[in-house]
């Protein structure tokens, strides 16, 4: 399970680097993208993706918008997503993130569902910290995966009660070593995936690196292999070659079994890899997008807050989701407190000029600057934290001068990755857009003084309201737990 474009990737380029590391295939979610373009978004993962020999398995994105509760690009109703399923290149029903919806039995959502049962295609979950009577009842209308458990006991609940677990460990939420005890109690049930994985680190590792974590870690080697190949294949009904004797030739060559340093790479018969170098060159792409916001001021994005108290919201370091807190301010309007960590954050519109919705946010240790992202999941509207009013304005008018991009900024500095396509994915090669995000991520980090190891990934699911517990829309700042909207007073 994966979604291509927080790789800022097309499919086509995706593939040049995910090759080397002996990935062949893919179960992708095209949901970012459709948020954004709707069906077009979802087009032109398939045209790029139908250009290179990488198998891409896409699905039908379930929740466009994920929520009511903000702006989109797109949506996909009940019968968008009846004819995706009916087509044969569209293999399974993303991603069910609107669980209140299956637990409510909202009609539109229950009516997905059955496209997809009627299809006889499976349907991909998105349960966070869910258990008891309601993860049986999110269960039984056929929901049969999910990627969003971090411990053990929120998993083995999830297998018992006859999930697949997907064991995640992407670029922001990274949850292989809270469940890794499960790999020998249910390796028949198992699968690995990254979900968001940022370009530089696709540059450096894929779904391989868990398989060689899992065998230094001493477990079974058929176990850890059947996770990584066989049970995504299975699951999915995914005509990848199983070495069977009239399968298609699809597999790697790696220098030993506790390396797994990948040496050649084939699909289909055909050698895609080998010894450092793909057979695939750079081609050109289109470039659909979908921006109509203005440049922002800073009368847009003050903050009254008449000494009142504050609700912050707590981001963690490795994971998606977040915890509320309080803070207590000290002047009419309020920007920032760098001895608490408490910096202004800021969310845009960028399908609409409307005005910017404001509130605070701790746990990302900026000294000075700001950062701001056209990756804002899961409508990708602008988002952006920083130490001063000004260097929020002038990260957020960067990115809306470029039509999307992400971008740290300074007193003196504006560094800027362009992203061209949709706003969230760039038109360049893999390796020149891993190194420009690695250049702006190491800059967050090292310059501006972030204490996170990927500021911008986790900055960009501060605005995902289907994980707890307290997220910022465009709209408002939003409480998870209880599906509404909050005041920013505490």
């Amino acid at each position: 399970h994966i979604h291509i474009e927080s790789s800022m990737l097309t499919p086509y380029e995706f593939s040049r680097l995910a090759l080397k590391h002996g990935t062949i295939a893919t179960v992708s979610d095209p949901h970012e993208i459709a948020n954004v373009l709707g069906l077009e978004g979802i087009e032109f993962m398939i045209k790029s993706a139908s250009k290179t020999p990488f198998k891409f398995y896409f699905g039908a994105p379930s929740c466009v918008p994920a929520t009511s509760f903000e702006t989109s690009g797109a949506t996909l109703d009940k019968e968008s997503i009846q004819k995706l399923l009916e087509q044969k290149n569209i293999y399974y029903l993303s991603e069910m993130m609107n669980f209140p919806g299956v637990l409510f039995k909202d009609e539109e959502v229950l009516s997905k569902i059955a496209s997809a049962k009627k299809q006889n295609k499976p349907i991909d979950g998105h349960s966070p910290d869910l258990k008891g009577a309601d993860l049986e009842s999110y269960i039984q209308t056929g929901i049969s995966t999910d990627h969003e458990a971090i411990s053990y006991e929120e998993a083995k609940e999830k297998l018992q009660k006859g999930m697949k677990i997907l064991i995640r460990e992407g670029s922001a939420a990274k949850n292989y070593e809270a469940l890794s005890p499960i790999i020998s109690e249910f390796p028949n049930s198992l699968m690995f995936c990254s979900d968001d994985r940022h370009p530089d680190d696709l540059e450096n590792e894929h779904i391989n690196s868990l398989v060689k974590r899992s065998i230094k870690k001493g477990f079974e080697l058929f176990d850890v292999l059947q996770i990584a190949c066989i049970n995504p294949i299975k699951h999915y009904g995914l005509d990848i070659g199983m070495l069977r004797i009239g399968d298609n030739a699809d597999f790697i060559e790696v220098n030993n079994l506790l390396d797994f340093e990948v040496i050649q790479t084939v699909i289909n018969g055909d050698i895609v890899y080998k010894n450092g170098e793909t057979i695939l060159k750079k081609i050109n792409h289109d470039l659909p997008n979908n921006f109509n916001t203005k440049p922002k001021t800073l009368n847009d994005i003050k903050f009254y807050s008449n000494y009142k108290k504050i609700n912050i919201i707590k981001a963690f370091d490795g994971e998606l989701i977040t915890k509320k807190e309080s803070y207590q301010t000290n002047t009419d309007f309020f920007e920032s407190d760098l001895s608490k960590d408490i910096l202004k954050i800021v969310v845009v519109n960028r399908y609409q000029n409307t005005k910017p919705s404001v509130s605070f946010v701790r746990g990302f240790g900026f000294k000075k600057g700001a950062i701001a992202s056209s990756v804002a999941h899961d409508s990708h509207n602008i988002i952006a934290i920083g130490c001063s009013d000004e260097e929020i304005i002038k990260a957020i008018n960067s990115v809306i001068e470029n039509k999307g991009g992400i971008v740290c900024v300074d007193d003196k500095n504006i560094n800027i990755l362009p992203l061209k396509i949709a706003g969230i994915i760039g038109d360049e090669e893999g390796t020149i857009i891993a190194k420009k995000y690695k250049e702006i991520n190491n800059y967050a980090k090292t310059k501006l003084g972030s204490s996170l190891n990927a500021p911008f990934m986790t900055l960009s699911f501060m605005a995902l309201l289907v994980i707890p517990e307290i997220k910022l829309s465009d709209k408002g700042l939003f409480d998870v737990n209880n599906f509404k909207f909050m005041s920013p007073f505490a």
